[in-house]
């Protein structure tokens, strides 16, 4: 195997993919698909594209095995979300490469994972590669809104198309130095959503006389209660697995403060002690909290009429096991009924893989092959992914997009200048080729 050929193959996909605009909205994935399927039609395998709306386009292609297992999903999706151009110091549709690092909406989330599955698809067929199970490699829209014309379609409408026993998927992969070690997470779990409405009414009037009943202000304090709440701790297998395989590798008093993060007696004081930065400290919390932001405000129609109703839009996150209605009580505990609560539907259930499976062990000694410093654990993430809706046809689904140091880079997902090393896209895609090349092999 020639590895620097294959990096720079999947390099230059990537550098394509990006120069194709698939904002979501409107989306107008069909010019990625079709992209793809030219890419894939050169190598001799044939593909389906299932277009769900008017340019909402999905790509399904599949490598025959010899049917002695069931068969392997490599997916992914090709929407991204909206940019600010003026932010941005590279064309953000342009796939410019500068010092290393190739840049482009979607170099992160994730048409990385597009390029990198796409030369895993490629070299499985150039290598002949003696398959004991189908490999199936599916590109969906509409991952950003949801998945309505993408993965849930897909589920719901061709679910013979993309049926699996095991799927790899966006959401893992990514080193990150953590006190010294170097921490691979693999998801094996996301969290649910649960978006709402929050609603706070007043007496209407002129605003040129000041009033305490006003739904403006009522909302204000409203927001400050949620921003401050502490929610109760929900400790998932998944979230236990990743900090006491994290509290192992680091020991010492860290050690420690990360094992107490399970026991809701000390959990508070744990966090206060933890020696981490306030971004993973986030991440943590997240981990083992339903968690309510408030990303949208509407209020009023004109600025000399106190509004008789304000309302945020809050984007909220349950841990797996958790429901709206068990989230609702949580919310109450911290709002009072004056406050309107409007769940948006639908909502989505989180999700746990047990990681105890030959996929996720291939996984693990392909990143210790290539870093022998590598510390490898299950992950909850705290975001949603297309998986929520795989797993409906019971698919073990992890996340993996290998990457052996994303700590700069993953803080630019839906920021500005978005980028990806080259390094990472070639590693990247030479440890994904050496996972799905070995487990689709076995039995």
């Amino acid at each position: 195997m020639n590895w620097e050929i294959l990096g720079d193959e999947a390099v230059g996909y990537l550098r394509h993919l990006l120069c194709l605009e698939t904002v979501n909205p409107p989306g107008n994935e069909i010019i990625a698909c079709q992209y793809l399927a030219d890419v894939l039609a050169r190598d001799g395998i044939e593909s389906t594209i299932v277009e769900t709306a008017p340019t909402r386009g999905n790509l399904v292609a599949r490598l025959k095995g010899n049917g002695r297992a069931e068969p392997l999903l490599l997916m992914v999706h090709l929407d991204v979300v909206p940019v600010e151009r003026a932010r941005w110091k590279h064309d953000p549709f342009g796939g410019e490469i500068e010092n290393g690092f190739v840049y482009g909406r979607g170099a992160l989330d994730t048409k990385e994972l597009a390029a990198m599955e796409l030369v895993v698809l490629l070299w499985l067929k150039r290598n002949n590669v003696p398959l004991a199970r189908d490999v199936i490699f599916m590109a969906n829209a509409d991952e950003e809104a949801g998945g309505t014309f993408g993965a849930k379609w897909m589920v719901e409408n061709r679910p013979d198309l993309i049926r699996a026993e095991y799927a790899i998927n966006e959401g893992g992969g990514f080193g990150t130095p953590i006190l010294g070690k170097r921490i691979y997470g693999i998801q094996t779990g996301e969290k649910g959503t649960a978006r709402f409405s929050l609603r706070a009414h007043g007496k209407p009037g002129h605003a040129s006389v000041p009033q305490s009943d006003n739904a403006v202000l009522k909302l204000a304090r409203g927001l400050d209660k949620l921003g401050s709440a502490s929610f109760p701790l929900h400790v998932t297998q998944t979230a236990r697995n990743y900090v006491e395989g994290l509290s192992k590798a680091i020991g010492g008093l860290a050690g420690v403060s990360l094992r107490a993060l399970l026991e809701p007696k000390n959990n508070p004081r744990a966090f206060e002690q933890l020696p981490l930065d306030e971004g993973m400290k986030g991440l943590l919390y997240a981990m083992f909290h339903n968690t309510a932001t408030p990303t949208k405000l509407n209020a009023g129609s004109k600025i000399n009429v106190i509004p008789s109703v304000a309302e945020a839009q809050v984007d909220a996150r349950l841990v797996p096991g958790q429901t709206p209605e068990t989230f609702w009580r949580e919310l109450r505990a911290v709002l009072d009924d004056s406050y309107e609560i409007e769940f948006h539907q639908p909502t989505m259930t989180g999700i746990e893989a047990d990681p105890q499976s030959p996929l996720y062990d291939t996984m693990v000694r392909a990143l210790q092959r290539h870093d022998s410093d590598a510390i490898v654990l299950p992950d909850l993430v705290v975001g949603a992914t297309d998986a929520r809706h795989v797993t409906r046809l019971g698919t073990k689904v992890y996340g993996f997009c290998p990457m052996f140091d994303s700590a700069s880079e993953m803080e630019r997902v839906h920021g500005d200048d978005e980028r990806i090393s080259l390094k990472n896209v070639a590693f990247g895609t030479r440890v994904l080729y050496e996972v799905v090349s070995e487990f689709a092999q076995k039995t």
